[in-house]
């Protein structure tokens, strides 16, 4: 959530009511409108994380450091010749919204249930034969490799036909699995944005902006299972499941922004963000399996290209309506101070609602078969059972020394998920320090964040599910480099 120019960071993301900032043109565009003068800026960002997974009794540490692109664009503003008060500003930029350069890993002990059921479970209640299953390619990821491996196979249990996964052997004797699970993610989303403002002698400030939201996501998430006993002829000794997936595409959205000043130094504001319709998104997914069933069966790999149509990694494409925005915000602006070179400052606060509940997913093929239909239906229901909509609040302010200005922010960000069991949020503290001289900027700023979440070690239908605390700290450190012509 913090992004954008180090002047916005600094001050908690709070830039509803502010504007005079590149940053304003994605949150509130009427916030330009401050701008009577031209601008140019560039905010590279530097991210050091640190995540502690707790999981099973168990707690893994790990760091990855990334840099950023953060912000570039331009600002072009233009006062009116026979009314000073009234102008126009015209803005274009790129800025990342979102990176996903991290790495979480955890490990623990299991007694409970194993990786593996998940793929027991979706041949049990698929009601199709195993060789059916190995020549569908709705299996290709996990099922069918399964099955290849013999890590899942059908047994006769007491006059009974059952699925089971060899793990469980392991479980029914008492012993635990060792698990360990690594997610490694990469990418991130850029944003292309061009907005207008329009500035009414000072008082009131409309704002309209257009954006195209640009999607790289890669990640590559392994999971490790071994058995810790020493029993030799229990039908497991270890796997290794690999998934290596990438999400591109690209969207458009819609940023209609006021701001209304009743007094010189008070400003009121309020914006909206159209859901973004993520126009076609494209999913490539590749899949590796390695086993060992001890003395049970010699197959020891399988890879989902053997299952997916012309021995190719798997391809969807897609739709996708993301949540809608609506923010409310208010600063005060501290006029000039005696004696003390005509000081400066403001306080600043934004109030936003996001409706995460309303995500939606759509086919994107001209014909979707109803099993298409049905399964973008069923994933938009997840969304709707999983997620609700939430409040999120930002503080910040400056203040100004002649050329040098200090400032403070604050962020928090709340739950997401319906399930009050799932403890998750994200606080900010941010401060940092802007030059301004005869045209020239500079700003640095520096944020530390505490995050919390949840990662599900995997799902499963028959079982309650285990999951990972994730509790992430990530430092940033933002520059902004401008200049005002």
């Amino acid at each position: 959530p913090q992004t954008g120019t180090a002047r916005n960071i600094a001050i908690g993301g709070a830039m509803g009511s502010l504007g005079g900032d590149l940053t304003a043109a994605f949150v509130n565009p009427a916030g330009i409108g401050n701008y009577k003068t031209g601008e140019v800026s560039f905010s590279p960002q530097f991210f050091l994380n640190n995540n502690k997974a707790d999981f099973r009794d168990s707690r893994f540490v790990n760091t990855k450091n990334s840099l950023a692109f953060g912000s570039l664009g331009l600002v072009f503003g233009s006062v009116n010749q026979h009314d000073k008060k009234t102008s126009q500003a015209l803005s274009f930029g790129v800025m990342q919204t979102a990176s996903f350069n991290n790495t979480v890993k955890y490990k623990g002990y299991n007694n409970y249930s194993s990786f593996a059921e998940q793929w027991a479970e979706e041949v049990a209640y698929s009601g199709d034969s195993i060789p059916a299953i190995l020549n569908n390619p709705l299996y290709a990821y996990g099922a069918a490799p399964a099955l290849q491996t013999y890590l899942v196979d059908t047994f006769t249990i007491n006059g009974n036909k059952v699925v089971k996964s060899m793990p469980e052997f392991v479980l029914e004797s008492g012993k635990a699995l060792l698990q360990e699970k690594t997610i490694d993610t990469r990418g991130g989303i850029y944003e292309i944005g061009a907005s207008y403002a329009y500035n009414n002698k000072d008082k009131w400030m409309f704002g309209a902006g257009l954006g195209i939201p640009i999607i790289d996501y890669r990640s590559t998430v392994t999971f490790a299972e071994s058995d810790t006993s020493t029993d030799k002829n229990n039908n497991f000794n270890h796997f290794t499941y690999t998934d290596n997936y990438r999400t591109t595409g690209a969207g458009l959205n819609l940023k209609l922004g006021v701001i209304y000043r009743p007094q010189e130094y008070i400003r009121l504001g309020l914006a909206i963000h159209t859901p973004t319709y993520l126009i076609e998104l494209k999913d490539k997914r590749s899949t590796s399996l390695d086993t060992d069933t001890e003395n049970y069966n010699d197959v020891a790999s399988a890879s989902s290209n053997q299952f997916t149509l012309n021995g190719v990694p798997g391809e969807s494409k897609y739709s996708m309506l993301t949540p809608w925005k609506v923010l409310i915000s208010g600063s005060y602006v501290f006029r000039e101070v005696q004696d003390v070179r005509k000081q400066k400052g403001f306080i600043t606060a934004d109030i936003e609602y996001t409706g995460y509940k309303h995500a939606s997913f759509y086919s994107s093929n001209e014909d979707p078969t109803q099993e298409e239909v049905n399964y973008f239906k069923g994933l938009t229901k997840v969304i709707r059972n999983q997620y609700k909509g939430n409040f999120n609040f930002r503080l910040g302010g400056e203040v100004k020394f002649n050329i040098i200005m200090a400032r403070l922010g604050l962020a928090y960000y709340t739950n997401p998920y319906k399930d009050a069991g799932l403890k998750a949020n994200k606080f900010l503290v941010s401060g940092g320090l802007g030059y301004r001289h005869k045209g020239f900027f500079i700003d640095l700023t520096y944020v530390h964040s505490f995050n919390k979440d949840v990662d599900f070690a995997y799902r499963l239908q028959d079982k309650d599910n285990t999951f990972a605390t994730v509790k992430n700290q990530r430092g940033n450190i933002a520059a902004t480099f401008g200049i005002k012509f």
